[in-house]
């Protein structure tokens, strides 16, 4: 029974160390960067500890919140319609942040502040989408976020809450509509792509129509040139032939240039073709020549008509250039 003593005492030891260690860490806490912690002593408010190390009275002061000042964001999807009657699902992101001396009305003032920035967002939404058409809404989308941003930021700072920005981030119509306007934007397309293609063939045309018309007239100069040349080749060689024979006139120079060249041709198109039609009597040959020289000779000789007045006195008719004629010499038997 001598050792009972010592044990109560050894009892009353560890109650107190267990009561020391309670002491000692209920009596400090952190707080992290960006947040702060609402302390409170037997259920009411007594303070807002900051980032870092933090006393407190154990088992009478309470941390009982973490308040988080860093900037947050919340996505708000709402369907509504506009002005041309085109239902759309328009999704807002909304920034925000508690300010830092107001962490009082922002913890005790809203249980939870996303439901209350969410139906602003609806409210805000709803009455100014149905005032534009759907075309204006993706154009003017920036001012439907300003809306949102000014009716939010007076709202939310009553409550401690300062609204950063607001964003329309998504604007989706029915997909009906939106292969409607795809169809629309296609055509237009279309339409553009059309006027310019034909623009373009008109201008090839164009360009196509001077270069044929510069393209003959080259070839006419061209063509000029080569009958000038030609008469001159043929000339020197009537010359030649002449000075080689004397006695030779100039039709048959031309006979012989002629069915020089006659020959010629039959060379030139016998080296392109396999059958050539030619005079099957022996004297064809003949009949060519003599075809082409009587050509010449009766152009050379195509007799010129003078015209002739007659004197109505009964002498005799005089031409009409003035030359007389001389009279006819009769012979004396």
């Amino acid at each position: 029974m001598s050792g009972s003593p010592d044990l109560v005492l050894m009892g009353w030891v560890a109650v107190v160390v267990l009561l020391g260690l309670i002491v000692l860490f209920g009596s400090w806490f952190t707080v992290e960067q960006q947040e702060v912690a609402i302390i409170q002593r037997l259920g009411k408010f007594l303070r807002i500890a900051r980032a870092g190390l933090n006393f407190k009275i154990p088992l009478i002061d309470q941390v009982v919140a973490n308040v988080n000042l860093r900037v947050q964001q919340l996505t708000v999807k709402v369907e509504t319609k506009t002005r041309d009657n085109v239902f759309v699902h328009v999704t807002v992101a909304v920034q925000f942040s508690v300010f830092p001396d107001k962490v009082y009305q922002a913890f005790y003032s809203l249980t939870d502040a996303t439901p209350q920035i969410t139906a602003f967002v609806f409210d805000v939404v709803r009455a100014h989408v149905p005032s534009l058409d759907l075309d204006d809404v993706f154009l003017k989308k920036d001012e439907v976020a300003l809306a949102v941003k000014g009716s939010l930021g007076a709202q939310m700072s009553e409550y401690g809450y300062d609204i950063l920005t607001a964003l329309v981030t998504d604007i989706d119509p029915d997909e009906r509509v939106k292969a409607a306007m795809n169809e629309i934007n296609a055509n237009q397309r279309l339409l553009e792509a059309a006027k310019a293609k034909g623009e373009a063939e008109k201008v090839l045309k164009v360009k196509q129509a001077e270069a044929e018309a510069e393209s003959k007239a080259l070839q006419g100069n061209g063509i000029a040139r080569e009958r000038t040349e030609i008469a001159r080749g043929l000339h020197d060689s009537a010359a030649m032939f002449q000075q080689g024979l004397p006695g030779a006139t100039v039709q048959e120079a031309m006979v012989v240039l002629l069915l020089t060249q006659y020959f010629d041709m039959l060379k030139e198109v016998g080296g392109r073709s396999n059958t050539i039609m030619l005079p099957h009597s022996p004297g064809g040959l003949s009949d060519i020549a003599g075809q082409i020289r009587n050509a010449i000779i009766a152009a050379r000789q195509v007799p010129e008509t003078p015209e002739v007045s007659v004197d109505t006195d009964g002498g005799p008719a005089t031409p009409a250039n003035g030359a007389s004629t001389p009279a006819p010499s009769h012979n004396n038997a």
